[in-house]
């Protein structure tokens, strides 16, 4: 099987080594995404329902660009720096997935890379079709 490696074109893709998305067969894994745009700002600063809902726009893109859609999505999984605000990141997810309702975690983490980063979600999709 072919694998595909997408891009966002950070430069931090090339200092740590991985890839915006990888499709291998009818497999696409999406590495964990941020609410930054492509100026490098933080979108959303201080809102987990906004951050939320950004990054599951970037992860429906980079979905697109390797021939898929969210509708094919699986599973995610959200790392939150402050689990009490899981109604707000809960909302915006169930925006998005509450038909499809793909496999999901959440879990409290100490810290993400930024200070303003609320969330990172990572996700699974399988083509079907």
């Amino acid at each position: 099987m072919t694998r595909y490696n997408y891009s966002s074109g950070a430069p931090w893709e090339e200092i740590v080594g991985y890839s915006r998305a990888v499709k291998i067969g009818n497999i696409i894994e999406v590495t964990g995404t941020v609410s930054v745009n492509e100026h490098s700002e933080i979108v959303g600063v201080g809102d987990a329902y906004a951050q939320t809902k950004y990054i599951i726009e970037k992860i429906a893109k980079v979905l697109e660009q390797a021939g898929a859609g969210l509708k094919d999505v699986v599973r995610t999984r959200m790392f939150v720096t402050d689990i009490s605000l899981w109604e707000e990141y809960g909302r915006a997810h169930g925006e998005f997935f509450s038909v499809i309702k793909p496999c999901t975690t959440m879990v409290e983490v100490k810290a993400l890379i930024a200070p303003e980063y609320l969330i990172e979600i990572e996700a699974s999709a399988i083509l079907t079709s």
